[in-house]
């Protein structure tokens, strides 16, 4: 078995997107500093100082409304990260990824109308392994 690093590299040559390999990179060097076994809000708070200090502009705690009835409900939803301004990243430290996570970054990238995102499981022995992809 290849080391995080080499790992890390052949996930990274799978995404044809400079900023998702960038944010990829930024996870796995917090990962590989912090570990697993901390709250989704430490790793979430150290992947933005990693990120920023690569050079990406990076917000947090973004709001999303919906529109129900033709009622605006402002801040309905928070997604984690929005990196770039294009790439929605959520930010888990969980056993397992569940349809349910995978479905909750859909969804923000539905409402927020960004066609990439990244769902990063920090509780898991390689961060390689915690790394799910999508694209709409």
């Amino acid at each position: 078995m290849g080391t995080e690093a080499e790992t890390s590299r052949s996930v990274a040559q799978q995404q044809d997107d400079p900023l998702t390999r960038e944010i990829i990179g930024g996870a796995i060097e917090v990962h590989r500093t912090l570990g697993s076994g901390l709250l989704e809000h430490a790793y979430e708070h150290c992947l933005a100082i990693e990120l920023a200090h690569r050079g990406l502009d990076v917000q947090r705690q973004v709001p999303l409304s919906i529109q129900y009835r033709g009622v605006q409900i402002d801040q309905a939803y928070r997604m984690d990260m929005v990196v770039g301004r294009r790439v929605v990243v959520e930010v888990k430290a969980l056993d397992a990824v569940l349809p349910v996570h995978e479905a909750q970054l859909l969804t923000y990238m539905k409402l927020a109308k960004l066609h990439v995102g990244l769902l990063l499981n920090f509780h898991v022995p390689l961060m390689t392994k915690g790394i799910t992809r999508r694209v709409l």
